[in-house]
């Protein structure tokens, strides 16, 4: 919530329309929402706003709920390993959480 709360509201209307479309279409743009490869199952949400671009990991919990992890802004090709290692763990400490 911090990083949603600290970008600029074009982004937050952005990424709450592709939120909205996750919600309600059964197959979503890969430009908008695609799996990561060599991840246990994270997903990134895109949103471009100007020529900045931001993501969001998230995962699916029971095939239908996604949970959204950690978001950044992506400033190179190649997506930063430490995201995604943060990314992993959140998901394994939901998943810790949720089986207590």
């Amino acid at each position: 919530m911090d990083f949603f709360e600290a970008l600029k509201p074009d982004f937050k209307r952005k990424f709450n329309w592709r939120l909205k479309l996750l919600a309600t279409i059964d197959r979503v743009p890969v430009k908008y929402f695609k799996h990561l490869e060599g991840t246990t199952g994270l997903f990134e949400v895109r949103v471009e706003v100007g020529s900045n671009i931001y993501r969001v990991f998230s995962f699916f919990d029971e095939g239908r709920l996604i949970i959204l992890l950690n978001g950044f802004q992506k400033k190179s090709q190649r997506t930063p390993k430490n995201e995604i290692e943060l990314a992993e763990k959140l998901k394994k400490q939901y998943f810790d959480e949720k089986s207590e």
